[in-house]
């Protein structure tokens, strides 16, 4: 008997290798040739002052923007927890990240982009992470690699969950890992899905 594909999809690698853009790129090809298809979720950029980074910014796949942490302290991001240089806004995270991880009837795909220190800071992110994996709808996420040894208890359960596939990005299997989790998303979403969008 044949077991099912996982639909619990983790891309791990060092900062900087391109996670992702490498979801951008497997959002946007999705939306190509799938148009129909129902994407709920977030992914985060950073911000940018000339060459330097300042932060970072939640987008949300239903059009949404909001600040994730700040690399300059202000009056009322004082007690906000640190994550190296950068303070993180828990408020605005929330705001933006737990609505867009709602578990809808019609959604065929989640993406969390990404399960990390900062995130974790929201005590209501991670519960929502699991309803989401009980949901049982296809789920694309990336998570940091260990720091110094270390790792994050919430990343090593996800890492240890039966039936999740890690996948470890490199500089030198960008491309290739692009094209299979792509049609590893394509082979777990719903045919009626498909099926509609060819229609159009």
């Amino acid at each position: 008997m044949a077991v099912p594909p996982s639909k619990f999809i983790l891309v791990t690698g060092p900062p900087g290798v391109g996670k992702t853009t490498l979801v951008m790129r497997i959002i946007e090809n999705l939306r190509a040739s799938h148009p129909h298809l129902k994407i709920r979720g977030f992914y985060t950029r950073e911000i940018r002052e000339g060459s330097e980074r300042v932060g970072f910014e939640v987008y949300t796949l239903d059009g949404w923007r909001g600040q994730l942490a700040l690399s300059t302290t202000s009056r009322e991001s004082v007690k906000w927890p640190s994550v190296g240089k950068y303070k993180v806004d828990l408020a605005s995270f929330d705001a933006m990240a737990l609505p867009a991880l709602e578990v809808r009837e019609g959604t065929d795909l989640f993406i969390i982009d990404e399960i990390g220190k900062m995130e974790l800071f929201s005590s209501s992110f991670f519960p929502v992470v699991l309803n989401v994996l009980q949901s049982n709808i296809p789920i694309l996420a990336t998570i940091p690699m260990p720091k110094y040894g270390r790792d994050i208890p919430e990343v090593v359960r996800l890492r240890n969950h039966p039936g999740v596939i890690v996948n470890t990005l490199t500089n030198g299997n960008r491309d290739t890992m692009r094209e299979t989790i792509y049609n590893h998303i394509i082979s777990l979403l719903p045919k009626h899905s498909l099926n509609d969008a060819r229609i159009e």
